[in-house]
């Protein structure tokens, strides 16, 4: 090969790579959610494709492909051509939880995936049932309960290995008390039980039961963030209430398949963060409690280690599988 022949080569490589950036999206582009619809990871994800598709003038398919904590959803995704055109949107379990719970997970959080974004993020919130409502006004309430009836009270959850469970474990274990899991398939049929009394509290997504919260139906005792919610600025963070550590954020995140080409993550990364930024999008979000993140692929990627680590320490301290 002479010269001449390996510079038109390179130079043609370089035409494609150029051009492919430049033309993204240039078909429909599917973006899986490993949830059913109707949850918070689905709304995030149909708002934010809704944006990309009215400024690129694309279609933005929406494919729910729930099961096993949002696994299946995200081994389709891994197994994907990282040419752009395969995209998910995912809540943290798939990222950084389910290594640690799950035996033989078909993917490598960390190496079979592109990192874009994290869209939004959002603390929890304990919120105790309609029957103990009356009694229970704040964390210490709910420590002297739980120490009356120890592994008797009960915590409903979205499922094994959600946010609101592992905030559950990690409340469990900064106080030195222990509840009773109560796993749900998702948040909605968790919350319906925690309104009809049938369970005890939960720690839920801010965003999630704000509605119940404002309406009277739920009573709100603390927050997980680092700070007051905007959306509930009466209620204290549990390092007010004298619980520190207990700082949790659930969030909703943009990944691709491994391999997406440097050029194609930055242009897809930064249509995403501006379709967040959208006042649009973006209102709607912080109306419900939904702070905003829309980092970059390279700040994300240092927080999915950052997030692993974290919850690997308290599913081992927890000794918390999934059966």
């Amino acid at each position: 090969m002479n010269g001449k022949t390996r510079g038109w080569i390179v130079g043609t490589a370089l035409l494609a790579a150029v051009g492919t950036a430049h033309a993204w999206p240039d078909k429909p582009v599917t973006m899986v959610v490993p949830f059913p619809p109707g949850g918070a990871t689905d709304s995030v994800a149909r708002a934010v494709a809704n944006k990309l598709q009215e400024r690129l003038k694309q279609s933005f398919v929406i494919e729910n492909k729930a099961g096993a904590t949002g696994t299946i959803g995200a081994a389709q995704v891994a197994r994907a051509a990282p040419d752009g055109y395969t995209l998910m949107v995912t809540s943290l379990a798939p990222l950084v939880v389910a290594e640690h719970l799950m035996k033989g997970l078909p993917y490598s959080p960390a190496k079979d995936f592109t990192y874009l974004t994290v869209a939004v993020q959002a603390p929890n919130v304990l919120v105790v049932s309609p029957s103990l409502a009356p009694r229970i006004n704040n964390v210490q309430d709910v420590l002297a309960l739980l120490k009356s009836r120890p592994g008797g009270v009960s915590f409903a959850t979205s499922g094994a290995g959600s946010s609101d469970h592992l905030t559950a474990e990690l409340f469990w274990q900064k106080t030195g008390t222990k509840g009773l899991h109560v796993p749900y398939k998702g948040g909605a049929p968790a919350i319906a039980d925690l309104l009809g009394n049938q369970v005890d509290m939960s720690f839920q997504n801010v965003n999630a039961v704000l509605p119940h919260i404002k309406a009277g139906k739920l009573k709100a005792i603390a927050v997980t963030g680092n700070r007051r919610s905007p959306v509930l600025p009466e209620i204290p963070t549990f390092a007010e209430a004298d619980v520190p550590g207990l700082v949790v954020y659930s969030w909703q995140a943009v990944v691709a398949p491994r391999g997406l080409p440097t050029d194609v993550r930055d242009r897809i990364s930064a249509d995403l963060t501006g379709a967040i930024k959208d006042p649009a999008v973006s209102k709607p979000f912080t109306d419900v409690g939904l702070e905003l993140v829309a980092n970059s692929p390279e700040e994300f990627a240092r927080f999915q280690q950052q997030e692993s680590a974290r919850w690997k320490e308290v599913i081992e301290a927890g000794n918390i599988s999934i059966q």
